[in-house]
């Protein structure tokens, strides 16, 4: 019986994004999100609205890639990331491994003193899901403004040993989820691969049977406008 896999293609995920427009004061006026980095996880962004940039910082420097409607642009793994939004930019992202960018594969920018320990960076960085929605923006335009602190500091730092530094105080933190993170993966983007592996050996069998099980599926959001690092999102609960 050959494998079935029903998500979005490839295992990917999206969510509709309306970059803050929150000025930063700490950072001449500019509008825009909290900086953060994806330990393992790609990223695009399919531009539809607006005018914008998302400023990166690597081991190989900082960029800054201009954003407009029909952009498209994505990323690796360890790629710091901050959206900066210049008129009313609005992205569709698509997110490696069923959406585990916002599923806790994410790392803010803090200062070095908020990454020690799981309990610590959550006290400034989770935002209350109960709470009322002007608590909510409060909470999340103070982690953005807090990881600002530490981005610019990385930027501002010369030689490597600031970003090292930071990639092994991220990567210790989300230590105690790998185990959750490899299941999510192993039912998504490796079933889907594993599906295809699988329909290919059959095909060159003459065996054309899982054609005969074709499904055609369609989704709304599950909530609009949640508070996420970059915006208000829009998400969907099955991709």
């Amino acid at each position: 019986m050959v494998s079935g896999f029903s998500g979005l293609p490839g295992g990917v995920a999206v969510s509709h994004l309306s970059v803050y427009d929150w000025p930063a004061e700490a950072d001449g006026g500019v509008c825009g999100g909290t900086p953060h980095m994806h330990l393992t996880c790609s990223e695009g962004y399919v531009v539809t609205g607006g005018r914008g940039a998302v400023q990166t910082l690597t081991t190989s420097g900082y960029e800054v890639t201009p954003l407009a409607a029909g952009t498209v642009a994505w990323f690796t793994p360890g790629t710091i990331h901050r959206l900066v939004n210049e008129d009313d930019l609005r992205i569709t992202v698509l997110m490696q491994n069923s959406g585990l960018p916002e599923a806790g594969d994410a790392v803010l920018t803090l200062p070095p003193q908020y990454l020690t320990d799981p309990e610590t960076y959550a006290s400034v960085t989770v935002i209350p899901a109960d709470a009322p929605e002007a608590e909510q923006e409060r909470v999340a335009r103070a982690r953005r403004d807090l990881a600002l602190e530490g981005y610019r500091a990385l930027r501002d730092a010369e030689g490597p040993e600031a970003l090292a530094a930071f990639h092994r105080a991220a990567a210790a933190l989300v230590r105690p989820r790998l185990a959750e993170w490899r299941e999510r993966w192993e039912r998504g983007a490796l079933a889907a691969a594993t599906a295809t592996g699988e329909q290919l050996d059959r095909l060159e069998q003459g065996d054309f049977s899982h054609l005969a099980g074709a499904v055609v599926r369609a989704e709304q959001p599950s909530a609009y406008g949640k508070f996420g690092m970059c915006g208000r999102l829009d998400v969907y609960k099955g991709t």
